[in-house]
């Protein structure tokens, strides 16, 4: 498998506000920008013949289904990402379960597309998940951070004994391409004051291109037939000094010996060893 890039986007649209709780017009806006960030997005990945994985609440699809429509229409992928971002280590099996199944139907309906892949709400995850995405008939998800650019089979049956080592279960036929929050805009760029704190963002565009491509970079030298999964979030990348920024980045990417392929394909091609 060639070095690979994975260009994901959340669009979790008013869904991510929803799910805090945070529902007055001035968190719903920021959500709604989300909706409005998607044909430039789509146009930035047109003109770069990039084909990318868009993880959408089923919230988001009932919400914007011509915007959903519109990626699935472009050729995208479309993957599961909860149904209005909520944190699935707060429902047992069967709501977690139930709630991935509404989002399936939702995408189904609207889009036409079956996922066969996952992203869980804030990376969160529980002992159920993997069972749940497999039951779902999931091939991959990418929520979890145990390497950088190898994808692995995520795990049953983990055991966090407080009086002895760490015991790992058994590899599952569910692969996992790994996230880093080093490689997700939100934490980067997003400003967030809540009464608990704040997450300052704001930072200089050039500054944090320049770490992702240096990870893009060790890859290419360190990691034969590694895959790097950078996430962005339309209501956070799609501001103009953002959106510039990322056309440099995706431009610079281009210049090197990498392809760009969607979760689903580079899940399908590391289970091939191709």
């Amino acid at each position: 498998m060639p070095e690979t890039i994975c260009l994901t986007f959340d669009f979790d649209a008013i869904s991510l506000w929803q799910a805090r709780g945070m529902t007055t017009p001035g968190p719903v806006s920021r959500g709604e920008f989300g909706a409005h960030a998607i044909p430039r997005i789509l146009k930035l990945l047109r003109e770069r013949g990039i084909t990318a994985t868009f993880f959408i609440p089923g919230h988001t699809v009932d919400t914007y289904p011509a915007e959903c429509a519109a990626i699935a229409e472009a050729g995208h992928e479309i993957a599961l990402h909860g149904y209005v971002h909520e944190p699935v280590s707060k429902l047992d099996r069967d709501a977690e379960l139930a709630t991935s199944e509404r989002a399936r139907a939702s995408i189904m309906k609207v889009t036409g597309y079956e996922p066969r892949g996952n992203r869980t709400p804030s990376w969160d995850f529980t002992a159920s998940t993997v069972d749940v995405l497999l039951e779902l008939g999931c091939e991959y998800d990418s929520s979890l951070m145990a390497t950088d650019y190898t994808p692995y089979y995520a795990r049953r049956g983990d055991v966090a004994d407080p009086d002895g080592p760490y015991r790992f279960g058994e590899p599952t036929p569910l692969v996992e391409l790994p996230v880093s929050w080093s490689l997700d805009d939100y934490p980067q760029f997003e400003y967030l004051r809540t009464d608990t704190g704040i997450l300052p963002g704001l930072r200089d565009p050039a500054a944090v291109f320049r770490n992702f491509l240096d990870d893009v970079d060790y890859m290419v030298r360190e990691q034969p037939g590694g895959v790097c999964v950078l996430t962005f979030h339309p209501q956070v990348i799609g501001r103009g000094h953002r959106m510039l920024a990322l056309e440099r980045f995706l431009d610079a990417c281009l210049e090197r010996p990498l392809v760009f392929r969607t979760c689903l394909d580079t899940a399908r091609a590391f289970r091939d060893g191709a």
